[in-house]
């Protein structure tokens, strides 16, 4: 991996043009050019958009085929700017031209090696919700009040994360806690990779602070527990009785403007055989809030089914923990030094507030990812 603070050599970027070839290879972008051939035609048939979710799907394919390929050129023609002006560069042998030309090498192939690693990551996204969006739930674990501040603390940090990637974000539920922080928070995230991406983010987060909340200033441990779900595509149906759900609406408690917190339009649905119960509350009326309810209700139920078929660790949400000690995937330290650490990829960083406040996950999800393929390459212990 190329490191901004050194000069990037020739064998750097004859090992980047060999990653590159390997994308391109897992990509396929040859049919991939042949794809978006065939689908633009067919959008452009006068009777194209008389389907229109058939039509919306297609754009869809067509737009991410588009992306795959444009980004594959993008990084060949950073790469062979990378090339020629670190040539330059040698032609020259010093000088401040020399400098500045193997500094502009260098810097390209920074970037190149990022989008390299993003390319990399999307190509591992072999299951089959993996490239559509998905559903987040935090919730407190142990630690009390300071925990109900941690669930909202993450909360921001992800609304963070997914603003700098260009996501869209609909909060569906994010209710105060009564003294600090908030009771629960669910939203959904659209975007291309989301659920492959965020299934990253799935399992126990652990923070260790100066408890904001004791007058002694002792250092206090808490956890909050984040799922992820797939949002489950438009072709595939989960039926659900009726009779075996029960509907209660109340007044909405969370942020939403005067006409949400005065009106019933809050909505509780309760799956009665499952015991699964989920809320919404931050659209403006019932029938709105009713609606996204059900959808998270529909992924929840599909992913309960799945586990019941397949009797093992569930492989969307992964194995499910006491939200307590002993079970986080990563740590947040903020006293008595500062330090982020994921335990299963190894990957750390002693700038928290890249983390917690500027939403900077990009290093520990693509990392924790190629710990999970096999993929590992030198220098991602360290971001």
């Amino acid at each position: 991996m190329t490191d901004e603070t050194s000069i990037v050599t020739m064998d750097d970027l004859d090992a980047q043009a060999a990653r590159l070839c390997e994308v391109e290879s897992y990509l396929h972008l040859d049919e991939k050019r042949e794809r978006i051939v065939e689908l633009e035609q067919r959008s452009a048939r006068p009777d194209f958009w008389d389907d229109g979710e058939r039509a919306r799907a297609v754009m869809e394919e067509l737009s991410c085929a588009r992306d795959d390929v444009s980004g594959v050129e993008r990084a060949r023609t950073r790469l062979a700017d990378a090339v020629a002006a670190l040539q330059l560069a040698s032609e020259l042998e010093h000088g401040d031209e020399a400098d500045e030309l193997a500094a502009e090498a260098t810097a390209a192939a920074s970037e190149l090696t990022r989008e390299i690693d993003q390319m990399e990551l999307s190509s591992w996204f072999t299951g089959e919700f993996d490239h559509g969006s998905a559903i987040i739930t935090i919730k407190p674990g142990q630690g009390g009040l300071e925990a109900q501040d941690w669930t909202f603390m993450l909360f921001k940090m992800y609304m963070k994360y997914c603003e700098r990637r260009g996501w869209k974000v609909t909060v569906n539920d994010c209710p105060p806690a009564d003294v600090i922080g908030i009771d629960r928070a669910t939203f959904t995230v659209e975007g291309k990779d989301a659920f492959g991406m965020l299934r990253a983010e799935a399992g126990v987060h652990r923070l260790v602070r100066i408890s904001p909340t004791d007058d002694k200033k002792r250092r206090q441990t808490t956890f909050a527990g984040v799922e992820v779900i797939p949002v489950l595509p438009d072709d595939i149906d989960v039926e659900i009785d009726p009779t075996d759900i029960r509907v209660d609406v109340y007044h909405a408690s969370g942020p939403g403007g005067q006409g949400v917190n005065t009106t019933d339009s809050a909505v509780r649905v309760t799956h009665l055989p499952t015991g699964i119960v989920v809320t919404c509350q931050n659209e403006r009326s019932q029938i709105q809030n009713k609606a996204a309810c059900m959808q998270i209700l529909k992924s929840r139920l599909f992913e309960l089914e799945l586990e019941k078929r397949e009797e093992a660790l569930d492989e969307i949400r992964g194995p499910k923990h006491t939200i307590g000690f002993g079970n986080q995937i990563r740590s947040y330290v903020l006293y008595p030094y500062q330090m982020v650490k994921d335990l299963r990829s190894g990957v750390e960083t002693g700038n928290v507030a890249s983390v917690l406040e500027d939403g900077d996950l990009d290093p520990f999800i693509i990392g924790y990812h190629r710990w999970a393929t096999g993929n590992t390459v030198p220098d991602t212990s360290q971001v």
